[in-house]
């Protein structure tokens, strides 16, 4: 890295704060079709000096522009920045509040924010943001586990119920059961009724660190969950998950798994830190780490299967 390149980096948050002060203030839906700054002040309830100066940086940022006095949104606005697209984005916007924290985490060696109570608003977007980012992975991870093989899954922490609906879409045949909290499950109801899958996915609510799991099941999918979790809860977790399975059956893991020196990829080491602002003892954990466990739990033909930007750890019971 350049001193440049250092500095640059050092200045991002800037940008950052300028686009989800946006995300926050619904800002880009409200000037949709076009509006002056104290349109736009008007319509977002603030002061209309301040406004203008944040519509003047989005435009400097390319994501809005300006003609004749008037803001109106880019292409890029509309498709990431309103709707549903903006509700995942506040899941970012309330991650800013904890990655202020990085400095007091370090020292402390833990969140310390975790015991803050979430809110109905924050449960939103987090299970918003999850679905937007597992749907766009969930066809090509249905493809490489094979879902034609499946015909009884648990779905643990499931969140919106994205893999689940792949994988029923993807085998007829297929049943599953998702286990997440009891906030999320109506969220995951929603979404698994809006895709006439009620009669195919079934919904429990539930702590995945220390409840039953069940039996008798072909795969146990446990995605973007293991971050969340410490060393001996992913060890406990699944030790349960094995148990769990049928003879034969898998256990499927998907994550963000760092190499041996939990230096790369960038973003897996990246998004530890953000496991240490939110979580008590969550990180991300490298591949020797899932294979031990995988190991521990009496797994099988562990494999590893690289994914665009995570990736898939399995093994067989």
């Amino acid at each position: 890295m350049t001193s440049e390149e250092l500095l640059k980096t050092i200045r991002s948050f800037q940008e950052s704060r300028v686009l989800l002060t946006g995300v926050e203030f619904d800002l880009f839906a409200n000037i949709e079709g076009g509006a002056t700054a104290g349109e736009a002040a008007a319509r977002i309830k603030a002061d209309r000096r301040a406004t203008e100066m944040l519509l003047n940086a989005l435009v400097a940022l390319g994501v809005l522009e300006k003609r004749g006095g008037v803001y109106h949104n880019t292409a890029v606005a509309v498709e990431q920045l309103t709707g549903d697209s903006r509700l995942a984005l506040m899941h970012q916007v309330h991650l800013w509040t904890r990655w202020s924290t990085l400095t007091e985490c370090v020292r402390e060696g833990t969140s310390v924010t975790r015991d803050q109570p979430c809110t109905l608003e924050s449960i939103e977007a987090f299970i918003a943001a999850m679905h937007r980012n597992a749907s766009a992975r969930a066809p090509e991870v249905v493809r490489i586990v094979d879902a034609s093989k499946v015909r009884w899954m648990l779905d643990v922490g499931g969140g919106s119920g994205a893999y689940s609906i792949a994988f029923a879409r993807a085998n007829p045949e297929l049943e599953a059961e998702l286990l997440d909290r009891a906030e999320v499950v109506p969220i995951a109801s929603r979404h698994i009724k809006a895709a006439n899958l009620a009669g195919r996915v079934r919904l429990r609510s539930g702590d995945l660190r220390h409840d039953d799991l069940g039996s008798g099941f072909d795969l146990v999918f446990i995605s973007a969950i293991c971050h969340m979790l410490s060393p001996d809860e992913n060890r406990d977790l699944l030790l349960r998950a094995a148990g769990a399975l049928k003879p034969g059956g898998r256990i499927v893991i998907q994550d963000f798994v760092l190499n041996a020196e939990k230096t790369a990829p960038p973003f897996a080491a990246m998004f530890s830190l953000n496991m240490l602002v939110g979580t008590e003892r969550g990180a991300c954990y490298s591949e020797p780490e899932y294979r031990a466990w995988l190991e521990e739990a009496g797994m099988h033909d562990i494999t590893r299967v690289d994914l665009q930007g995570s990736a898939l750890m399995m093994g067989r019971k």
